[in-house]
């Protein structure tokens, strides 16, 4: 064999399997660059010009960062809103879950049932589920509200107070709690019984159990729900729209703008910002800032949780 043959065979053999690689990989690559590197960038361009998807794009500069940071009055209650949803919903999403499916999996009679019903809400629609939601939760004609009054309970405006909205909210997405049930569920399950009869054999109650063996076991799992409960509701939209606009009891007729955020901007979420300044003012500009403000805070957040020396996962994960 002639010198340098032997290399040049090799580089070509690895020539054709990184060729083969990326024709593997092109459907994702095209996938990725079409839906989400291509609108990134943007997004970042048309942050520094002054865009009314009329006109042509014109160069502004930070006019549009200081807009939005400095002198927007609702994007404080905006972020405020949404950060406060991603804590408190996610982690009493995760919690319940947690529960529920610890509930179920230790249920000797009827465990289909309760599976199922736990399940069903999950399953309807955004829009139809927000708005049985507000008529139970209507504080003059609801049923709930007329239960509490029945044994003597003060029972909140709901929707229609700016101190009870978000949590009005959190009590929609808590109701619809079975996506989060079904995977701790298969989580709880796949924990082996013998760690469970060893802890038991030591003397261990049910909440050492849970510490020492269950815990351990689905923290993979709680980081996944945590993670994807904290993109989500960074984008939490619909159902925040639709329950203010039907607890404000406006009528919307052709050409007519909602006014999201009621009451008192109290349910504003900066998802719902972007979509009054970029598709109702025609601030594209304005609005590609929030985005790329709600990109950085959820990166941020999920970065954060996702560290194994302060986040949800141990060195051994």
């Amino acid at each position: 064999m002639a010198p340098g043959t032997a290399p040049a065979a090799l580089r070509r053999r690895r020539t054709r399997e990184r060729l083969r690689t990326l024709g593997f990989l092109s459907p994702w690559l095209a996938g990725f660059t079409v839906f989400f590197g291509y609108p990134l960038v943007a997004t970042v361009c048309f942050s520094f010009m002054h865009y009314n998807q009329i006109q042509a794009p014109a160069f502004v500069g930070l006019r549009n960062w200081k807009y939005v940071l400095t002198q927007m009055p609702l994007f404080g209650p905006a972020l405020w809103n949404t950060l406060w949803l991603v804590v408190v919903m996610v982690a009493l999403r995760v919690a319940f879950g947690i529960g529920i499916g610890l509930l179920v999996t230790r249920v000797k009679t009827g465990a289909g049932f309760f599976r199922t019903a736990f399940y069903l809400p999950y399953l309807a629609p955004p829009v139809a589920a927000t708005v049985a939601f507000v008529f139970l939760l209507n504080p003059g004609t609801g049923p709930v509200n007329e239960a509490l009054s029945a044994v003597g309970i003060d029972a909140p405006n709901w929707f229609n107070d700016p101190d009870w909205a978000k949590p009005s909210l959190v009590l929609l997405s808590l109701w619809g709690i079975g996506d989060l049930m079904v995977v701790f569920m298969a989580a709880l399950l796949d924990v082996p019984k013998e760690q469970y009869e060893a802890a038991e054999l030591d003397g261990a109650g049910a909440f050492a159990r849970f510490r020492y063996v269950t815990w351990p076991s689905i923290t993979p799992i709680v980081m996944f729900a945590v993670v994807t409960g904290v993109v989500q509701t960074m984008q939490y939209y619909t159902q925040a729209l639709v329950a203010g606009k039907l607890a404000s009891g406006v009528t919307v007729g052709p050409g007519s703008v909602i006014q999201p955020g009621y009451p008192d901007h109290s349910t504003l979420t900066v998802p719902q910002l972007v979509y009054s300044l970029g598709f109702q003012n025609f601030n594209t500009g304005a609005a590609c800032v929030l985005s790329l403000v709600l990109f950085a805070v959820a990166m941020a957040v999920t970065s954060l949780l996702m560290r194994r020396s302060t986040g949800l996962l141990t060195a051994e994960d």
